[in-house]
């Protein structure tokens, strides 16, 4: 069974800085898509950013510009910088695959974290 462990959640102030991380464990043979998603409260969880094997990086407009995302396909993590954050930013953020093979062959499809907590104070 394949899991998501996410880090590096925290508070910070507006205009600064975080970076999250999120390492897939099990027998993984490749991960399509690895992605970050973000819940704020009373909201509906929505895609931050985005980076298929072998494609570009997507981002959300709210995002672009400031936020980067990053992967290591051998490793099986994702990152994402967030720089010049907003209090608009403040929510619960996901890591997701989209679609797993297994080492033996099965697949597994949409795996999440458990999410990590963000909160940008003005």
């Amino acid at each position: 069974q394949v899991q998501l462990v996410e880090s590096g959640g925290g508070l910070v102030q507006a205009g600064g800085s975080l970076r999250l991380s999120c390492a897939a464990s099990g027998n993984i043979f490749s991960i399509n898509a690895m992605n970050w998603y973000r819940q704020a409260p009373g909201k509906q969880r929505e895609l931050v950013a985005g980076k298929p094997t072998g494609g570009s990086p997507n981002y959300a407009d709210s995002v672009k510009g400031r936020f980067t995302i990053s992967r290591d396909n051998v490793k099986n993590t994702v990152d994402l910088q967030m720089n010049n954050l907003k209090p608009e930013d403040t929510g619960v953020y996901y890591c997701n695959a989209d679609r797993v093979v297994l080492s033996t062959m099965g697949v597994e499809f949409d795996i999440w974290g458990q999410g990590t907590q963000v909160t940008v104070s003005s």
